[in-house]
């Protein structure tokens, strides 16, 4: 619902008449089934700006700072060890947004 009411502000924001399709950005980290949110989104946009849009969903990788190769690197969960030098001494830099990436406006 929360998306629904980010596309409601910005469409009010910026005079849209209607949206009609969303990309959205996941990250694995983020807590949210892709699979879930689709089936719910049709469901939450209905008589709002954005009824009938179409949903794109883009999952993104999650990465963390390994301190000890001193790089980003691509992880699988948290608390996995480094895929270079298998150290534990890393911070999750990406992978738990959930954010939306693009809107397209119906003319």
């Amino acid at each position: 619902m929360s998306i629904v009411e980010s596309l409601e502000e910005s469409a009010k924001a910026n005079n849209y008449k209607a949206i009609d399709k969303v990309w959205l950005e996941i990250g694995p980290f983020s807590g949210v089934e892709a699979r879930a949110l689709e089936f719910s989104f049709d469901v939450a946009i209905r008589d709002t700006i954005a009824d009938g849009a179409e949903l794109e969903i883009i999952e993104t990788q999650a990465e963390a700072w390994c301190f000890n190769c001193d790089e980003t690197v691509v992880v699988k969960q948290r608390y996995d060890a480094c895929p270079k030098c298998d150290s534990h001494q890393l911070t999750v830099t990406g992978g738990e947004e959930l954010k939306i990436k693009q809107i397209s406006i119906k003319e």
